[in-house]
């Protein structure tokens, strides 16, 4: 045990050897996890251990249920799948070699990983657009989910980019640890496939996606802030003053969230055992994801870190609205895609907290962009961002 380095230091060096391990571990499945479709019989190790982690008869459902919306985009989505592969593993790289300051290796690796994300995005948007929300695989809700996960993906690689070109690794680095968030749903969803039967014996597949739906965006956009703030060990940012959550507009959220959360709970706890177990996998991890940002928002307040409380604060915001946008979104969705009351209402919180953490990245960037917009109307110039490890190329990030 390392004991002369903090227990921060510790869990953050833990995290990131999970995320590597669990990447390793799926990029093989991801390669090989379509073959069967194009050629019967084919190895597939994702299906291999599946039948011997659930059982073969859950297996052989789900490859049923997902052969014929697969077989109208088969050729996109291997491309999707194996150049998916391919990303579990590029993250690890951008992440290690961000850390160590490997400047080239992570400039290569990054414009590698930006083409291929690009790419594997566009093979499944052809799956989307081929198919007809209420045929896709497990049905219109997760059709709904993963287009969205597909434009949050895209939008968060091109801002993470556009940031890089411009010479803010802050920034940059924010919205690439989003963009791997996102593409994080695809492993924590096969380990959902193997422990959800277990903690619900007879749940199918539809079921087990719909239980896992009402949590993974939000979890995966958790851990893209959890490891933004444990990579940027900044109190302050230059021209950085007041706050733009102030304690009028957090009372207003927290209401707006309750009652978003009382919208959603009604209808749910309505639909039996289906319903409230559907809405427990929601509140339990939305919970737990509210005590921590709640702790951590006071606990930099109460050191003075103005920067780290500013950003804890604006997310604990956008945390509040999303079951409030989930609500509102709930009869747009069902009313555009024609869809039954529960299944919009799924829909709907399947993707909040995705949506609102890429709307609280969004307003972080742009208050940094304020802050040193404020430095540059004083006539001075901005500080580099030494404590920032992700090299990029110009301006400040050549500095930094």
């Amino acid at each position: 045990m390392e004991r002369g380095r903090p227990a921060s230091t510790r869990r953050g060096r833990a995290a990131a050897l999970a995320v590597t391990v669990v990447c390793l571990a799926y990029a093989p499945i991801a390669v090989t996890e379509l073959w069967p479709y194009a050629r019967p019989g084919a190895p597939a190790l994702g299906e291999w251990v599946l039948g011997r982690t659930v059982s073969p008869e859950f297996v052989a459902e789900a490859v049923r249920d997902r052969t014929e919306p697969y077989a109208r985009s088969l050729v996109p989505l291997i491309v999707h799948s194996v150049l998916g592969g391919l990303l579990m593993l590029l993250g690890p790289v951008q992440l290690l070699s961000a850390v160590r300051r490997r400047i080239r290796l992570h400039r290569a690796a990054g414009t590698v990983f930006a083409v291929t994300g690009y790419a594997s995005m566009a093979g499944a948007a052809l799956y989307l657009v081929r198919t007809p929300p209420e045929e896709a695989f497990s049905g219109a809700a997760f059709w709904i989910v993963l287009a969205t996960i597909l434009v949050g993906t895209v939008g968060s690689v091109t801002f993470g980019v556009l940031a890089a070109v411009r010479g803010f690794p802050d920034l940059h680095q924010r919205w690439m640890l989003l963009c791997y968030g996102f593409l994080m749903t695809a492993p924590l969803l096969r380990l959902e496939w193997g422990a959800l039967p277990r903690l619900y014996p007879g749940l199918d597949i539809l079921d087990v996606n719909r239980v896992a739906i009402m949590h993974l965006g939000a979890l995966v956009s958790f851990g893209a802030l959890l490891a933004s703030r444990a990579l940027d060990h900044r109190t302050a940012v230059p021209g950085l003053t007041g706050t733009w959550c102030p304690a009028p507009v957090l009372v207003a959220v927290h209401l707006a969230g309750a009652a978003g959360l009382a919208l959603l709970a009604v209808p749910f706890l309505d639909g039996g055992t289906a319903g409230r177990r559907l809405l427990l996998a929601y509140l339990v991890p939305y919970a737990v994801m509210y005590a921590v940002i709640a702790v951590r928002a006071a606990r930099a307040r109460a050191r003075g870190s103005l920067w780290a409380a500013e950003e804890w604060t604006l997310h604990l915001a956008a945390l509040c609205l999303a079951p409030a946008f989930s609500a509102v979104a709930a009869p747009v969705l069902e009313r555009a895609f024609g869809l039954d009351r529960p299944t919009a209402l799924i829909a709907g919180v399947g993707i909040g907290c995705g949506v609102l953490a890429y709307a609280a990245v969004t307003v972080v960037s742009l208050r940094i962009l304020h802050a040193r917009e404020a430095v540059k109307r004083r006539g001075a110039r901005p500080a580099p961002v030494p404590t920032v490890p992700v090299p990029v190329t110009g301006g400040e990030g050549e500095r930094a």
